[in-house]
């Protein structure tokens, strides 16, 4: 396999810049069906409001370890959902497992301000999402996030620091 390679890369970038593309591709078509099984997953869980062991084992392989986390995260309550008032705009906090319990603020499907999501998704692509992002969806589908109500302008505050 090697030697394919290294001849495409002799006779001519283009074909070894074809090859990596190509492999570009298949990670990000693979992603983006993960995501879809996730977002099947979310839809069956928030019907409910509860999660079945099959639910959790198929999230468990989407997201491995970060899904633990979330739901730790999500068991000691720490998911809040910051609703602008009278606009109805959210935003959620999320609070962090580290001894100071930082709070981050996210987009579920979006953006996290945490170092884990520039890091391993945004840079390395190695993960979906963070645990936060996933302590996010779980609160909301299991109907459990607290609901704070702030007013626009707080909200408006909130995310200019972001």
């Amino acid at each position: 396999m090697t030697t394919p390679i290294h001849e495409t890369v002799f006779l001519g970038g283009f074909w070894f810049f074809h090859i990596c593309t190509v492999g570009f591709k298949v990670k990000e078509d693979r992603n983006r069906m993960s995501l879809l099984v996730a977002e099947t997953i979310w839809s069956e869980i928030q019907s409910t409001r509860s999660v079945s062991d099959d639910q959790l084992a198929i999230l468990h392989i989407l997201f491995g370890k970060n899904l633990e986390r979330a739901t730790r995260i999500v068991d000691e309550g720490g998911v809040k959902k910051i609703l602008g008032q009278p606009s109805g705009r959210s935003i959620f906090q999320v609070v962090g497992e580290s001894r100071r319990k930082e709070e981050y603020l996210c987009f579920p499907q979006h953006y996290c301000a945490c170092y884990s999501f520039f890091y391993d998704i945004v840079n390395r692509g190695e993960q979906l999402c963070c645990k936060h992002q996933l302590a996010a969806r779980l609160a909301v589908s299991l109907g459990t996030c607290v609901d704070v109500k702030v007013s626009d302008d707080h909200l408006a505050h909130l995310l200019a620091k972001l």
